[in-house]
C-alpha cells in the first residue's frame, strides 16, 4: 500500500463517523490539537466545501472556516442565495498542523477515511475545493489551482467538483482573486439549479 493510499474504514452512519473522528489518535496531529474540527453544516447538503485543514481559530472553536476566511466564505455563500447552514464544510485533515504547515502524507492517509466517509454519507451534488491542496487530492492531479479553476470536473456519484481559491488567498490577493472566486460560486449555483439526472 502506498503512503497516499487511505485505509478503508466502514461507519454505520454519519453520527458514528463523527464520534470516531472526534477522538481520533491515528496520527501525530492529535497530540497538538485543542480539538478535532470534524466539519459543520447540513449532512444532507447539495453543496459541500473541502479545505485543507484547521488553523488556530478553527482549532480553538472546533469549527471549520472561522475568522476572516470564514467570514468571506459565508459572504460568498450568501452571494449565491444560500445560507452557510445549508452547506457542509469540511477539511482534508481534521486537526491543525503545527504552524499551519501543509499536512504531511502520513497525516493525510490517516485522516482521509473520514473525508471519504463524509463525501459518501453526504453525497453532495457539488463539491467545491478551497485552495490548491484539497483540489490536488480530490482530483488526483499535480496541476495547480490557477490552471484548474474556472471549470467543473466530473466527480463521484454523478457529482461535480469545482475548484476555487482558498478565501485566505482572496484576502491576500485582492480583487482579481475575489472576482474569480465569485465566478466559481456562480458556476456552483448554476450546477445546483440544473435538474437532477
Amino acid at each position: 500500500m502506498s503512503a497516499e493510499e487511505p485505509v478503508a474504514v466502514e461507519f454505520a452512519n454519519f453520527g458514528e463517523l463523527e464520534r470516531v473522528a472526534m477522538v481520533c489518535t491515528r496520527c501525530d496531529l492529535a497530540e497538538g490539537r485543542t480539538q478535532v474540527v470534524f466539519g459543520s453544516g447540513d449532512p444532507a447538503a447539495d453543496l459541500m466545501f473541502v479545505g485543507e485543514g484547521p488553523g488556530a481559530r478553527e482549532d480553538e472553536q472546533g469549527l471549520p472556516f472561522v475568522g476572516p476566511s470564514g467570514n468571506l466564505l459565508t459572504e460568498l455563500i450568501h452571494g449565491i442565495g444560500l445560507e452557510r447552514s445549508a452547506c457542509y464544510i469540511a477539511n482534508v485533515v481534521k486537526c491543525r498542523p503545527p504552524g499551519n504547515r501543509d499536512p504531511l502524507p502520513g497525516e493525510i492517509t490517516a485522516c482521509r477515511p473520514y473525508l471519504e466517509a463524509q463525501l459518501e454519507f453526504i453525497r453532495p451534488r457539488v463539491v467545491m475545493t478551497l485552495g490548491n491542496f484539497a483540489m490536488k487530492l480530490l482530483l488526483d492531479t499535480k496541476e495547480g489551482i490557477t490552471k484548474m479553476r474556472g471549470k467543473q470536473y466530473p466527480f463521484r456519484d454523478d457529482a461535480v467538483l469545482i475548484p476555487s481559491f482558498h478565501p485566505a488567498a482572496a484576502l491576500r490577493g485582492g480583487g482579481g482573486v475575489l472576482a474569480d472566486m465569485r465566478a466559481d460560486f456562480v458556476r456552483a449555483r448554476r450546477v445546483l439549479h440544473e435538474p437532477s439526472i
